[in-house]
């Protein structure tokens, strides 16, 4: 019964993406692509206050990871508009990446509020190809609500071992999907097609902690938890794997 309601709420929902689909097959979504950002930086207020302790914690050995004179070279893949930048420590040099050029706007307001940083670059590129970034160049990769939007997580993964010097570490904080026995993943599973479209490719179904036990690192740091956030997307997980 319930497989059978999940498949008709779903083709539902597919039906209602078909104006969508259809901008996306004449090449119309670019506009969209313009306006996201500014969505999206409106939002990272609201998620930042309701993610605040659990950012907090997150980052808090982050310089743990420092080079022996004190120095510290972080990357943030799908940086978007700069909202972890108020949780990164004191004087730590951060280079930013992100496949929408049109966040650079957004993400200059934000290097501006965080005068502890330094700033060395802003690369429009995809996660799964950072071939700008030499290998064994950075002290900590950042990625906070990306892996459900990147094409290929196990890449992304890959480009992260790669760029990491050994002994570096890998953070993340993301959303993931819900126990198979949860309202919760029904709801992913029925509006996943349309949240694809608004979210600009972000997917909610993903089991993404288990491309992160597999991607090779020496050491994997997972903690789940619900987040106090819309219940399409309260399942989360976070944490920071070690090269």
């Amino acid at each position: 019964m319930t497989s059978w309601l999940l498949k008709t709420c779903r083709l539902l929902c597919l039906c209602f993406t078909l104006p969508l689909r259809l901008l996306d097959m004449f090449g119309l979504r670019a506009a969209y692509k313009r306006l996201f950002p500014r969505l999206m930086y409106t939002m990272t207020f609201r998620y930042n206050d309701l993610m605040h302790s659990e950012k907090r914690q997150l980052f808090r050995n982050v310089n743990t990871f420092a080079n022996s004179d004190g120095t510290l070279r972080l990357l943030e893949i799908g940086c978007g508009s700069g909202a972890n930048f108020q949780f990164y420590p004191y004087g730590c040099t951060v280079l930013c990446a992100d496949p929408n050029p049109h966040f650079e706007t957004y993400l200059r307001r934000s290097m501006d509020a965080n005068k502890h940083l330094t700033y060395e670059a802003f690369l429009v590129l995809p996660a799964e190809d950072m071939r700008e970034v030499e290998d064994a160049s950075v002290d900590v990769v950042v990625c906070t609500l990306v892996l459900c939007s990147v094409q290929d997580v196990k890449k992304v993964l890959q480009e992260v071992r790669r760029v990491l010097k050994t002994g570096g570490a890998f953070y993340f904080m993301e959303h993931v999907v819900s126990s198979p026995s949860t309202w919760t993943h029904f709801l992913q599973h029925t509006l996943e097609p349309l949240w694809f479209y608004i979210e600009d490719g972000c997917i909610i179904t993903r089991a993404t902690w288990k491309d992160l036990e597999s991607a090779g690192f020496s050491q994997v740091n997972i903690k789940h938890l619900e987040a106090p956030i819309s219940p399409v997307i309260r399942p989360h997980i976070q944490g920071y794997c070690i090269k």
